[in-house]
């Protein structure tokens, strides 16, 4: 195999996928010709004062354990919350937040968290080694373990997509960088165990941090975490 391209089979394989794999389970949403989210920003900002608890500021969480949301991707954003409303899961503090939220709230929502300004948090002090172990790992990957470079989707600087301009699609790949170690690393653990696999995009995810364990899981999440805006 060609490890330079690697990072392309599960991208590939999902991409592949028959249009009627949405029919083998109803909660199943295929990603793959998403549109453009647009939404009325100062809309959003009347319906996000809850979500300041848990996310910061416009978004600018400061418990680790929940995502930074501002500067993210419209379309990113907007896909989580209707999974959240699909979902329904009785165990997510999301669940109550979103269940009366319709689908011009979620969009408006998404615009605004998207538009607002990411400030750069004071990162937990990481060991330099987990940093660099972290580092190797997004942008190379590691062929011997079966695990490909991250940046193939997220983009080499964890900005997004390479052709996040180019198509709705590619703006599902959210943006990394600056997000907190104990959130990434919690999602990629996710991924790894099939937590997550309603959406042909989390699809991608189980094929990709497959062979991730805990410990590459927390490197790659302290680099990133490092990273500034």
């Amino acid at each position: 195999m060609n490890f330079r391209f690697a990072w392309l089979a599960p991208l590939l394989a999902v991409l592949s996928l028959p249009t009627f794999a949405a029919s083998a389970a109803t909660d199943f949403v295929d990603l793959r010709h998403a549109t453009a989210i647009h939404g009325d920003a100062a809309a959003g900002e009347a319906k996000v004062a809850v979500c300041s608890a848990c996310h910061g500021a416009q978004g600018n969480a400061v418990v680790p354990q929940f995502p930074v949301l501002a500067g993210q991707r419209a379309e990113y954003i907007y896909q989580a919350l209707r999974g959240f409303q699909r979902r329904a899961d009785p165990a997510s503090p999301m669940t109550p937040q979103v269940k009366d939220l319709s689908d011009s709230d979620l969009r408006n929502i998404a615009a605004y968290f998207s538009a607002a300004a990411r400030h750069a948090a004071v990162p937990a002090t990481v060991d330099a080694q987990l940093a660099n172990d972290g580092e190797r790992l997004f942008l190379v990957g590691d062929p011997t373990r079966g695990i490909p470079p991250c940046q193939g989707c997220h983009g080499l600087h964890a900005d997004g997509h390479a052709l996040s301009d180019r198509a709705a699609f590619y703006r599902l790949f959210p943006v990394l960088r600056g997000q907190h170690a104990d959130y990434i690393a919690a999602r990629l653990a996710s991924y790894r165990d099939d937590k997550t696999h309603d959406t042909s995009n989390a699809r991608i995810m189980r094929g990709v941090v497959q062979n991730i364990d805990d410990a590459s899981a927390k490197a790659i999440a302290a680099w990133l975490s490092q990273l500034s805006e």
